[in-house]
């Protein structure tokens, strides 16, 4: 079965890098909160343990986490982590989403 959600090779090697330099363990657990200017909000947080219901994506030195709540939001989604003129960062490409903020970490349903 494949995975609801998609991760890019780019966002696996930064988020790999990222959990290099934490302590042994740490996963990046990507979840969905009301909030933002648009409804929802994306939130990133550096974790060492994980729920039983998590889904959990492992590639290349990267333990990603998404909880079922969030899930519900994300279904179909991409995560990547993209370089341009305005920086770097991560961005999620929602199929669900109806409207976004110019930020790009708030969407709507």
């Amino acid at each position: 079965m494949s995975n609801p959600i998609t991760v890019t090779d780019n966002a696996i090697k930064r988020i790999a890098t990222i959990l290099s330099k934490e302590e042994g363990g740490a996963m990046l657990r990507i979840s969905v909160s009301g909030g933002g200017c648009s409804g929802f909000q994306y939130n990133y947080e550096i974790v060492t343990s994980q729920e039983q219901d998590d889904l959990v994506i492992r590639k290349d030195g990267a333990t990603i986490l998404f909880d079922p709540m969030s899930l519900q939001y994300m279904e179909g989604s991409e995560v990547d982590f993209v370089t341009d003129l305005m920086g770097q960062s991560f961005q999620i490409t929602n199929p669900q989403a109806t409207a976004s903020c110019g930020c790009g970490t708030s969407f709507s349903i």
